[in-house]
């Protein structure tokens, strides 16, 4: 099984809309083991209309090249990412906050954790894929220096729905970058309502 997309495609992250949090909830941030997984699949089920199961989290971590990292806030699971380590980058497969605890600066924890792997001798950039439709994370990331660099037509099995390929890389110091395609979210420009 060795790329996670063979496990679940299509997982997006969802995470707060992209705003300065409220206040920012210091967490721990520790390796995810086995007896967090209830409180991850609470979060999974609470956050995703297509949740992973309990044996999709347990497939994904056995393998090698896969972590699990959790935010514990007062011994109570927050926030979860899986993500694959590559030879020259990051892959998230899958990231989450608990809902009540949107927009307190947990998700940018997290995302600041993995980004501190990164270094200019081995792995240089992040990755994800994120829904077209989910411009919350979008918007998130964009706010922590990712850039949607393509799209990947009809990536989500479950609605055939396009994904944004969103990276991060050390070497994007210069604001005044553009990839080479720059995909515009095509569900904005509709009115809601």
């Amino acid at each position: 099984m060795g790329n996670l997309n063979s496990i679940r495609i299509g997982k997006e992250a969802i995470v707060s809309l992209g705003q300065t949090p409220r206040h920012e909830l210091k967490v721990q941030i520790r390796w995810l083991i086995r007896r967090d997984l209830p409180e991850v699949l609470e979060i999974e089920r609470d956050r995703f209309a297509h949740p992973w199961t309990e044996e999709e989290f347990l497939s994904a971590l056995r393998q090698r090249s896969c972590i699990g990292m959790v935010a514990e806030l007062d011994q109570r699971i927050v926030g979860f990412m899986v993500y694959e380590l590559h030879k020259a980058s990051i892959h998230v497969c899958n990231f989450a906050v608990a809902s009540w605890a949107n927009r307190q600066g947990i998700g940018s924890q997290m995302v600041q954790r993995v980004i501190d792997k990164l270094s200019q001798q081995r792995r240089r950039e992040v990755q994800l894929e994120l829904r077209e439709s989910n411009l919350e994370a979008q918007l998130f990331f964009l706010e922590h220096g990712f850039r949607a660099v393509s799209v990947l037509r009809h990536f989500y099995e479950d609605t055939s729905e396009d994904a944004y390929l969103m990276r991060y890389r050390l070497d994007w110091v210069d604001e005044d970058f553009v990839p080479e395609y720059a995909p515009k979210n095509r569900i904005s420009q509709y009115e809601i309502g």
